[in-house]
């Protein structure tokens, strides 16, 4: 299937502002492209981009005093195909697992692994490892928290959205990557483009959704907490520790959000992305 996808998003800067981007498809995902995933920005600013530890790709920019926009408007090809399913997959000992996942076992900035280990075990200590395993934990974190655009916070932490029982999508992932990572599964945090793709249409307007990997077997498995099934048509943007490593702007000086699009959904022929 084809996908069209891009985001149009302003901020007003009162003064030069210093901005790391993380908007661009991933690069595992370049060669699904159709048509090119290129950062526009209004005014025109020349960004200084690279890769960064994770293997995302980031713009480096100054915004300048007043508005700036970014946008991008592209074409991916899709298999159409579920998340993968495995429920076979094994979990590791830690002392087996391959050194470059043991840094998503550790506690970070929104996932509080020391805060939230001895829920963990009490809930899940007796449970089989595995595939299961991690399918049980995305079934109470499914339960535990209410969704709602309401219930969004930039500094919610995992702990946090465990006892408000509320959140939006990151929420779900960081509290599922922390339980996982509590039960010594290595789980990274995830965000990208979901669109209504085999399901039905969410009257709200369109985001960027959040989701989680977790390393079983010999490699990454897609979950998702917040809607606790496999979708089709995820276009990864960036993996991380959690969403600290991933924000789509983060800004090195004051600035307010002044417009906010994203869009996502199939298209049934080859109409090329605007220019």
């Amino acid at each position: 299937m084809k996908i069209r996808a891009g985001y149009e998003i302003s901020y007003d800067c009162p003064q030069p502002t210093p901005m790391i981007l993380t908007l661009s498809v991933h690069p595992s995902r370049f060669p699904d492209l159709i048509t090119l995933d290129r950062m526009r920005l209004d005014p025109p600013i020349v960004p200084n981009t690279y890769h960064d530890s994770f293997g995302n790709f980031c713009h480096v920019i100054r915004a300048p005093a007043g508005r700036l926009t970014l946008s991008a408007d592209f074409l991916i090809q899709d298999n159409g195909d579920p998340d993968p399913t495995a429920p076979q997959a094994v979990q590791h000992a830690l002392e087996d697992l391959p050194v470059e996942v043991l840094i998503y076992l550790l506690g970070s900035r929104y996932c509080e692994t020391d805060r939230l280990s001895d829920t963990a075990w009490s809930l899940f200590g007796q449970l089989p490892k595995g595939w299961s395993l991690v399918q049980a934990i995305c079934d109470y974190v499914h339960a535990r928290i209410k969704f709602g655009y309401e219930h969004a916070s930039p500094t919610k932490t995992a702990w946090d959205g465990h006892a408000e029982r509320r959140g939006v999508c990151r929420d779900f992932a960081h509290l599922a990557i922390t339980l996982c990572r509590c039960m010594n599964i290595p789980a990274r945090y995830c965000t990208g483009y979901l669109g209504d793709i085999g399901v039905p249409p969410d009257p709200s307007p369109m985001d960027f959704s959040a989701w989680f990997e977790v390393f079983l077997g010999d490699r990454w498995y897609t979950f998702d907490a917040r809607h606790n099934k496999p979708r089709i048509g995820r276009i990864l943007m960036a993996r991380g520790r959690d969403a600290t490593d991933v924000a789509i702007v983060t800004s090195f000086g004051p600035c307010m959000l002044a417009g906010f699009k994203v869009i996502t959904y199939e298209v049934t022929e080859a109409v090329p992305a605007a220019t």
